[in-house]
């Protein structure tokens, strides 16, 4: 036998036959009702070409098979079996057709109605068409080498009175429990070619929707008798009518469910309905799954635009293991001092594991478990749209019953939680100072610990030590950060209520000059040093001519005055903001304490720009803050009771907003004694040939790294792993950045559009943010990606996604700053106050609005920023 039968079922698995024909003998395996049909296989081509010399060109193919005469068993075997059936449909069955991945749909011919005289000439049309460039675009567009094969089906002609394609999922919207069929009158090509109009069911959850529409043609045989199809009119009176009945549309309900189970995939299946009967012509995997994500699958909404002042870029494995587990710990903790019992904590452990997410290597704020974990504090269920409103949640979710109590005892629990909060609020100062004491003590213990001399185990234990320690006495910075943005909010309103909202950002101004705030402190002691290096002749000399580690070098060893005085400053501003960098709580930065170069090099761009005591000193912060003031005073005139209120809001927000960045900079201490630790892992892994190089233990998780050493590890070759991961790490940066905020469905990493824009606020005006610190500034945007891209502003604005302390050595050069992401409470928005740079925050669309070398004039107190096109066009015209 040349064909293979609809019902040998033995070559189920024969890789000549195709997928269409595989698929079609599963049908028949499943007990499905499909019209008699054969298939060539594509082993029968490659005899045709066998006895041509040399094909190299697709004329020297389609000439071949042209010349190609069928021997006379085939004819035999065509008239044997389809003796009874006068008509034929001759269909493609490449060896990669309908498969999961690919379907080429529509790719190869298929013809309707053959004569059984016209079949060998019709598979000879097939073969052909593998040669198209129909087909040769679609291997390119998908990436599919040199054409494997191609089976020919021969198959029985249904008449159809309707037929169509029924989907064992909504493929239009990715819904999964939704079954969608699609019909027309009379056979399925018009509807598969697009230009008949169908009517669409859709059947979920045992409901059907019926979505008729007028059909006024058909597809149906040529009635001259050659065979062929034709368009025809319907009958007016039938055209508003149901292609296919309710019995045929629930029977094909049960197919699809049943197909699914038999093939283990979603099924796309072609029908043909005569005399109510219904017949299956074929069936494929539903394709492209893996882009449709499922509406009515778990949604999370993503947000990264405050954490990506701290996690900048893309992250390694081993940081976000490590934040994630100090979130869930830390959230905990946060929770249980506001009044939820352990119970409900152990019960919605989840939530807490769920704080944050890796979203193409960077780290986001998953806001379904925030929303969540608000919903566990006292007092949601009482007033949920003021907790909303108070936290600044947009995306409403679902809240679980179980997180809701009654109001009864809401009451209660709300009492409890204000007399413990008012109780931690009247210790809070004594808790700062227990906490940093206990950070000193524990750091200047590790400090002396010789981690060189440490194998692996010991280094782990030393961390658990370090993390039992400190991560669980986290505390102090918890409740200041709880406590910062309610007076901070209070300050804010009191200051719209007792000006009458005519100084929207007088509340910022009044925080300006505090000099308690550690931030501003790496910034004033590096432009001392500049300044003491500027003054030096020789000193400022090497300090231009010379590479970062060749002036390290030449500090450490010369031994003039000058330059042990300034190795001193660099020594003393290392030992106290060593890990005062970019990307300063990401494990993998290589912090100023572990390469002093890199200081090295910001002193020297200072030198460079000419950056001096006399040039960056200024009282505009102080300027700013008395000017608030006497606008308060005045308004607050013959208000005595509102006066000792404002003057106490504003103590309290002054001192826990200085006490928030202190705190800040005392976790980057932290985090920087963890980096060391993990550092020198690393090296002994290195050592040991476990890695191949000591900073591929940053592409490791936390906890894969301590299984390793204590025999829990499901992979032993960390080598190989590392290997996929810094692949994937390299394919993430050259990536574009993923949308601020992204929605999800389902599984995260599956069907889901990171770049979609629909959460955010698209703003075609002019771009406007908030603003930070006062004054008008026009001139040429620099947009920077990361500091270390450049040396100095030269006086541009400053232009970023978002910035951490690390950024601050660019401020000094910058004529203003403009972030993208962040808040009145990021880091970029107290700096720039503290140092009098007009800055504005939070401004949607910034980096997609504004390039280098644009022109635009920004405004610090509205938060009003313009692209002056105008401007730019005559300076390239000038």
């Amino acid at each position: 036998m040349i064909f293979i039968q609809g019902n040998q079922y033995q070559y189920i698995e024969h890789p000549a036959i195709g997928g269409k024909a595989k698929n079609l003998l599963k049908l028949g395996q499943s007990g499905v009702l499909v019209p008699k049909w054969a298939v060539l296989p594509a082993d029968f081509l490659a005899e045709v070409f066998k006895h041509v010399s040399s094909i190299e060109h697709t004329k020297d193919v389609l000439h071949a098979i042209d010349r190609y005469v069928f021997p006379p068993v085939v004819h035999a075997e065509l008239n044997e079996l389809f003796a009874d059936v006068t008509y034929l449909a001759v269909r493609s069955s490449a060896l990669e057709e309908d498969g999961r991945q690919h379907s080429f749909a529509g790719q190869f011919e298929s013809y309707l109605y053959v004569k059984k005289e016209q079949v060998l000439d019709r598979i000879k049309d097939v073969w052909r068409s593998v040669f198209s460039e129909r087909v040769l675009s679609y291997r390119q567009a998908n990436h599919l080498g040199p054409s494997l094969g191609i089976g020919v089906i021969v198959q029985e002609m249904v008449d159809a009175d309707a037929a169509g394609v029924a989907f064992g999922m909504n493929p239009a919207n990715g819904h999964r429990k939704e079954k969608l069929i699609s019909a027309v009158f009379g056979v399925g090509e018009g509807l598969v070619s697009g230009e008949l109009e169908a009517d669409n069911y859709i059947i979920a959850n045992g409901r059907l929707d019926r979505q008729t529409v007028r059909k006024k043609q058909q597809l149906i045989l040529n009635p001259d008798g050659t065979g062929g199809t034709v368009f025809v009119d319907v009958p007016r009176i039938n055209q508003n009518d149901q292609a296919i009945s309710d019995g045929v549309i629930w029977e094909l309900d049960r197919l699809l469910s049943k197909l699914r189970k038999a093939f283990g995939l979603h099924q796309d299946v072609e029908f043909a309905v005569k005399d109510d009967n219904l017949y299956i012509l074929q069936t494929r995997p539903i394709t492209g799954l893996s882009k449709l994500p499922d509406p009515t699958s778990e949604y999370i909404v993503w947000d990264n635009s405050n954490i990506v002042e701290s996690y900048p870029g893309v992250t390694t494995p081993l940081t976000f293991s490590f934040i994630n587990q100090s979130y869930e710990t830390a959230y905990k903790m946060f929770v249980s001092i506001l009044g939820v019992d352990e119970q409900t904590i152990h019960r919605h452990q989840r939530v807490f594991a769920n704080m944050l997410g890796f979203i193409n290597g960077r780290v986001y704020y998953n806001l379904r478990s925030w929303y969540h974990l608000l919903a566990m504090l006292p007092g949601y269920s009482l007033n949920a749209r003021f907790m909303e409103q108070m936290m600044g949640v947009k995306e409403s979710f679902d809240v679980p019953e179980s997180y809701l109590l009654p109001k009864g005892k809401a009451w209660r629990r709300i009492l409890k939680m204000l007399l413990k909060m008012y109780g931690h609020f009247r210790t809070l100062p004594k808790q700062r100072i227990a906490f940093k004491n206990l950070l000193d003590r524990t750091i200047d213990k590790y400090k002396k610990i010789d981690f060189q001399s440490k194998d692996a185990n010991e280094l782990m234990n030393l961390y658990l030590h370090f993390e039992r320690t400190l991560l669980h006495q986290w505390k102090a910075p918890l409740l200041n950060d709880f406590f910062a943005m309610i007076w901070f909010g209070l300050l804010q309103k009191r200051c719209e209520e007792y000006t009458k909202e005519n100084h929207p950002n007088i509340h910022n101004d009044l925080l300006c000059g505090s000099a308690d705030i550690i931030s501003t402190q790496p910034i004033h002691r590096s432009v001392e040093m500049a300044t003491y290096i500027s003054d030096t002749p020789y000193l400022k000399q090497v300090f231009l001519r010379e590479t970062p580690e060749d002036i390290w070098q030449f500090l450490l060893y010369d031994h003039l005055p000058e330059s042990k005085k300034t190795m001193q400053m660099i020594q003393q501003y290392i030992t106290d903001f060593g890990e005062r960098c970019v990307g300063e709580l990401k494990l993998e930065t290589i912090s100023y304490t572990q390469d002093p170069s890199r200081f090295v090099q910001v002193l020297k761009s200072y030198v460079e720009s000419g950056i001096t005591t006399a040039k960056t000193s200024n009282q505009i912060e102080e300027k700013l803050r008395t000017d608030a003031e006497a606008v308060m005073k005045k308004a607050l005139r013959y208000k005595p009771f509102r006066k000792w209120i404002f003057k106490k809001t504003l103590k309290r927000t002054r001192g826990l907003v200085s006490a928030r960045e202190n705190l800040r900079y005392e976790r980057t201490r932290g985090f920087g004694m963890v980096r060391e630790i993990f550092t020198y892992i690393g090296k002994r892994f290195h050592e040991e040939d476990i890695l191949e190089f000591d900073r591929d233990i940053f592409f490791l998780s936390k906890e894969e790294i301590f299984a390793y050493i204590e025999g829990r590890s499901l992979t032993t070759d960390l080598k190989s792993l590392v290997a996929v991961r810094k692949e994937e790490h390299e394919r993430f940066q050259q990536m574009p950045m993923p949308s601020e905020r992204i929605g999800t469905h389902g599984v995260v990493y599956q069907s889901n559009d990171f770049y979609s824009k629909s959460k955010i606020e698209i703003i075609e005006s002019d771009l406007k943010g908030i603003g930070c610190c006062p004054g008008q500034v026009k001139a040429r945007a620099r947009v920077v990606h990361h500091p270390n891209e450049i040396d100095s502003l030269d006086g541009d604005i400053l232009v970023t996604t978002s910035t951490d302390p690390g950024w601050v050595t660019l401020f000094p050069s910058a004529g203003a700053i403009i972030v993208e992401r962040g808040s009145l409470l990021s880091h970029s928005a107290i700096v720039s106050r503290e140092m009098g740079i007009p800055c504005i925050v939070s401004v949607t669309g910034l980096l997609s609005r504004v390039k280098t070398g644009d022109w635009i004039e920004m405004d610090g107190s509205t938060g009003e920023i313009k692209i002056l096109e105008e401007e730019q066009e005559s300076h390239q015209h000038g």
